[in-house]
């Protein structure tokens, strides 16, 4: 059986007695000042009753970019981001939508070369490109996305390439919230999670960073680096070493690795904190909900409307110059599993 093929604007143009110029500004979102509103529901009605949906490639090719927003993450890391950074693209997606955007999360291929991510994202010729979390951007990479025809590319978390928007995340800075938290409530000898997943060491390594640095002005302080793999076995592990490591604290790089970690403490006999304290970040609601309630650094991330309209304003004014439109602010949440080690 011949399946019939699919209806064209010709034909929408036709059964709506209309030009196919007006099919186009009707369904290209066009139709403002130029169609009346009576022809605008005409054409639709008749789109409708056809069952016929525009071409975004061939849109693509007119207008020379689709309504894609690009959200460039690296491949091989997408299952190590937290709900944090899930919830962000949610919602994200969700505001772009009053735009006429469609944001598509993107996986760059793991080891590539900023150039070669770049013109995997320019063959599909989004009108944005959300460079997010590691995923790779430099100068030239910026160039040819523009030279295609993307009209605006972020860089959501690092530092900018030249050339890109940035919205950016002080990674050290967490860490360093975390470590004065600590060093503050008396804690001296402090842990700080590595975790051993791939692609995380772009948070994990400043964040260690942050914390040395805010050790350093505290006499007698040390902190120590702990590997931790996101299991129950690798975290039972390193509790069964926690005597041996003598330390009193840990900051646990995030509230995920903080939970797993406090539970295998616990089950080692540990009183948190009395023995050890802990901190994490994030601040997720589930961290709230144990006992003791777990200590966080909390991140603000800028709202996912406020994202969502400065990348539907830098498509549509693409020669806006480059900038840092929003930093992420950080502040600890001190909850019962840090209290001080005199109380």
């Amino acid at each position: 059986m011949n399946e019939s093929p699919p209806p064209t604007s010709t034909a929408v143009a036709r059964h709506a007695g209309v030009s196919r110029a007006t099919v186009s500004y009707v369904l290209n979102g066009l139709a403002a000042g130029r169609v009346s509103a009576a022809t605008q529901e005409k054409v639709r009605a008749a789109a409708e009753e056809l069952g016929y949906v525009p071409h975004a490639g061939a849109r693509s090719l007119r207008s020379g970019r689709s309504g894609l927003v690009l959200i460039a993450v690296p491949a091989d890391t997408v299952p190590a981001f937290g709900p944090l950074f899930a919830g962000f693209v949610a919602a994200f997606q969700a505001e772009l939508q009053a735009y006429g955007l469609t944001g598509v999360l993107h996986g760059a291929g793991a080891g590539g070369s900023p150039q070669a991510a770049a013109r995997a994202w320019a063959e599909l010729r989004p009108a944005a490109v959300i460079a997010t979390l590691g995923a790779p951007l430099d100068e030239a990479s910026v160039e040819l996305l523009k030279r295609s025809g993307t009209a605006a590319v972020v860089a959501y978390g690092p530092p900018p390439a030249p050339g890109a928007h940035g919205i950016t995340m002080d990674q050290e800075e967490v860490g360093a919230v975390a470590a004065a938290h600590l060093l503050a409530g008396g804690r001296r000898r402090i842990g700080v999670v590595v975790p051993v997943e791939r692609g995380l060491e772009m948070f994990s390594a400043p964040r260690l960073r942050g914390v040395r640095a805010a050790a350093a002005a505290s006499p007698g302080a040390h902190v120590e680096p702990v590997e931790l793999a996101y299991t129950e076995e690798s975290a039972a592990e390193l509790a069964a070493r926690w005597r041996e490591l003598d330390l009193d604290a840990v900051f646990a790089y995030n509230d995920e690795y903080a939970m797993l970690l406090m539970r295998a403490l616990q089950d080692a006999g540990y009183d948190i904190p009395g023995d050890v304290a802990v901190v994490g970040a994030d601040d997720l609601l589930l961290g709230r909900l144990l006992r003791p309630r777990l200590t966080s650094v909390r991140i603000e991330l800028p709202a996912a409307a406020e994202v969502a309209a400065l990348v539907d304003r830098l498509i549509r004014e693409p020669e806006t110059p480059p900038a840092v439109h929003r930093r992420a602010r950080v502040r600890i949440e001190a909850r019962e599993s840090s209290r001080p080690a005199a109380e």
